[in-house]
């Protein structure tokens, strides 16, 4: 919006701004020139005439002024032309050159033999009219490119301001997708973790229970327990798909829990605390879930892959206090008893490790020489 449509009033219609400066042209060149027909008439009127032309040929108005300006000093209307010039060109010796051409319109007198009078009238007098002259064609120059610069930062401002919104916008699906991520990880860890527990509880009812109904039951409980890991390990891919990790579900186990965890795991699990948990504020809140979780994620795949093999938890400081080791080893599974068959997405221990790396600590897993699996991860003590 230019500096004239920012001054008229706001019950003006859109189309005054185009109108409203030939109007204007229009009445000087009747003020000048009277009703007396002629050339400078004539010239003065095609003047406003090209303005309402100004937007979208401003060169060409402004050179279609001249004219008029020159026959009858009628300036305002090359003065609007050279202020749209000003305001659509960049060029600057096509600046330069319509400012001159208007100065000289200006100082140049009509018809050209009274210049030869006004150089007898004095040097002061001729000075006074060249700088007459310069102001009036620096005036409407000064104002066009004022409006430019002032278009060109508000511009800038404008696509700044959009390029920080799309900024907030790349921010908020950043976290948006590390929040599915951690999400993604957490129910992993937590829902996998209670169903392949339900599923095991029902397959030993299923085996140990005459009552038929009761089986019925157990083996319905076991087939929708497999069923919901299945649908939990697509969803889970889903999640981590769009993007990485949420803030903690709650409430957020923590070393004190384990007890509770190994109780109801139904494995045979032997248990060596020597983290000293019992100390309040001993690790971080989140080196503390990080163990509950790398146990849990651990026990959940014994259940899976060596059903009736016996484990061993084992959670101690490092030398000095420097940081927590947490390590379950299972052996071989046990061929009495059946496989529970639950799916997995092979997404635990990749998650496990990447929480292990984001505290500053290392996971560690793979086969053991009599044909069990070990876990082993280090996590600092902040």
């Amino acid at each position: 919006m230019s500096v004239w449509r920012a001054s008229l009033p706001p019950w003006l219609p859109g189309w005054a701004p185009l109108v409203l400066p030939p109007l204007v042209a229009f009445g000087d060149a009747l003020l000048v020139n009277g009703v007396r027909p002629g050339a400078p008439l004539g010239a003065s009127l095609l003047a406003a005439v090209a303005l309402l032309w100004r937007r979208r040929f401003p060169l060409t108005a402004f050179l279609l002024t001249l004219p008029g300006m020159y026959l009858s000093y009628t300036w305002i209307a090359a003065m609007i032309a050279l202020y749209s010039v000003a305001v659509r060109h960049s060029n600057r010796w096509v600046l330069g050159a319509a400012g001159l051409l208007m100065a000289g319109a200006q100082f140049v007198p009509y018809p050209v033999t009274d210049l030869a009078a006004l150089t007898v009238a004095g040097h002061r007098q001729l000075g006074v009219d060249l700088v007459d002259a310069f102001v009036v064609a620096a005036t409407p120059l000064a104002l066009g490119l004022l409006t430019r610069t002032r278009r060109e930062l508000a511009w800038r401002l404008e696509e700044l301001t959009r390029s920080r919104e799309r900024e907030d916008r790349l921010l908020a699906d950043r976290v948006l997708a590390t929040e599915r991520a951690r999400l993604a990880r957490e129910m992993h860890d937590v829902v996998a973790h209670q169903v392949s527990l339900i599923s095991l509880q029902a397959g030993a009812v299923q085996v140990s229970t005459d009552d038929d109904r009761a089986r019925e039951g157990a083996r319905t409980i076991r087939e929708l327990s497999v069923r919901t890991l299945d649908e939990l390990r697509h969803m889970v891919g889903i999640l981590r798909a769009a993007g990485a990790d949420t803030e903690e579900l709650s409430p957020q186990p923590r070393l004190a829990d384990l007890d509770r965890l190994i109780e109801l795991s139904a494995l045979d699990v032997t248990y060596e605390n020597g983290a000293g948990q019992g100390e309040s504020g001993a690790y971080s809140e989140a080196v503390e879930r990080a163990a509950f979780r790398t146990v849990q994620e651990a026990l959940t795949n014994v259940r899976k892959h060596a059903p009736g093999a016996k484990v061993r938890v084992a959670v101690r400081q490092e030398p000095g206090g420097a940081g927590l080791v947490v390590e379950v080893r299972n052996g071989p599974p046990d061929a009495a008893v059946p496989a529970p068959g639950l799916p997995g997405g092979g997404h635990g221990l990749v998650g496990l490790r990447e929480r292990a790396q984001s505290l500053g600590g290392t996971l560690e897993a793979g086969r053991t020489d009599d044909g069990g699996f070990a876990v082993r991860a280090r996590f600092p003590r902040e």
